[in-house]
């Protein structure tokens, strides 16, 4: 009996994964809940694991390629000599899998993997009717016919300039790309604020705690004073949440995510800095789990260890009503820009948050609470 293992569905928005590599051979006996592969999402690096006991059998599919969610990348068979057969064509792809791709594996019928690909390479000629007939004899006078010119194709403005090559972007760069699209329609103004930061900066030196850590407790202490900035714009009105989820731009050397530092308002700080610790440390090697970068109520993005950037704003992310971008520190403070959803908060709004953030950095010492 063979079985298929198909793409798995990692995430609510996923629609295909990138298979990075295949972490056992060809052959291999696995046990149930082995790591076979590991597929790259839109944002991570995920582990696939064996969903029960048997061998790795082909056809798999190659290191590299991408494949929709449900669809066949290899199998997993009962026995060692079902892998013979598999091995005899272990260059050809696997057929597609008609699933749904709710579930990492599917159990499929057994059958010689060469008599599979056999099968789909064989073809049915539909019988000749006096209906088909006519349709391929119009379809003969059309292809005698002589080739019309067409139209000249519009020139990009890539087309007038040097010579180019196309280069697929990433999995988290081409996600990067959906999320801003769809977040360009968001009705944004912008507030900056100078803020000092002198206070801030000597508590991270005498508790040894990430300024970013003390910078997103601080917005989420602001937020339970302004609560539409925990807020989000639906077509039914405002989605209004009371935990405050704090989303941290942090850079994977690849390109932007944002682990969320999840009830940052009301949770001990000591439990919040190993929390962020940990998230950190697993977005740099893109092992965060979905429910790590997702569902952010409010986002930050700190370049201050930047000391060129003068002053920066940012887009603000689907399901949330704001995002505040920090500068380096420079002789007066940091500019703070607060990015806002216009149908959510307004200009008022705005500075009156940051006035308050303000106070909160004069005080640090009140985030410990």
């Amino acid at each position: 009996m063979a079985y298929a293992v198909t793409m798995p569905a990692l995430s609510d928005t996923m629609g295909a994964g990138r298979l990075v590599k295949w972490t056992k051979n060809l052959g291999d006996k696995i046990r149930k809940g082995d790591v076979i592969a590991e597929v790259e999402t839109d944002k991570a690096v995920m582990e696939v694991e064996a969903f029960q006991d048997g061998y790795l059998s082909g056809p798999l599919a190659a290191e590299g390629t991408e494949a929709p969610v449900g669809e066949t990348i290899g199998y997993i068979a009962d026995s060692a000599a079902e892998i013979a057969s598999a091995a005899e064509v272990a260059a050809e792809p696997p057929p597609a899998h008609a699933g749904n791709g709710s579930a990492p594996a599917e159990r499929v019928p057994a059958a010689p993997v060469s008599a599979v690909l056999a099968a789909s390479r064989a073809t049915q000629r539909p019988p000749r009717t006096p209906a088909r007939s006519r349709a391929m004899a119009a379809h003969a006078e059309k292809a005698a016919a002589p080739p019309t010119t067409p139209a000249a194709a519009p020139r990009s403005a890539l087309d007038v300039g040097p010579p180019y090559r196309i280069e697929r972007a990433s999995s988290l760069r081409e996600a990067v790309a959906r999320s801003m699209i769809a977040a360009a329609a968001t009705p944004t103004f912008r507030v900056t604020a100078q803020l000092a930061l002198e206070p801030l900066i000597k508590l991270t030196q005498e508790r040894h705690y990430p300024l970013s850590l003390l910078l997103a407790r601080a917005c989420a202490l602001v937020i339970t004073a302004h609560p539409l900035f925990n807020a989000a714009y639906t077509s039914d009105g405002l989605a209004r949440r009371d935990q405050v989820d704090i989303g941290i731009a942090v850079d994977d050397g690849d390109g932007l995510i944002t682990p969320v530092l999840r009830d940052a308002a009301k949770r001990p700080m000591a439990d919040l800095a190993v929390d962020w610790s940990r998230l950190r440390e697993q977005a740099k090697t893109r092992r965060l789990a979905p429910a790590d970068y997702s569902g952010a109520t409010f986002y930050l993005s700190d370049l201050g260890v930047f000391p060129v950037v003068y002053a920066f704003d940012s887009i603000i992310p689907a399901g949330a009503s704001a995002i505040l971008s920090v500068a380096a520190t420079g002789p007066q403070g940091a500019f703070f820009t607060l990015a806002c959803d216009h149908r959510v908060v307004f200009g008022a709004d705005a500075a009156h948050f940051l006035d308050t953030l303000a106070q909160r950095f004069k005080d640090p010492s009140s985030l410990l609470a």
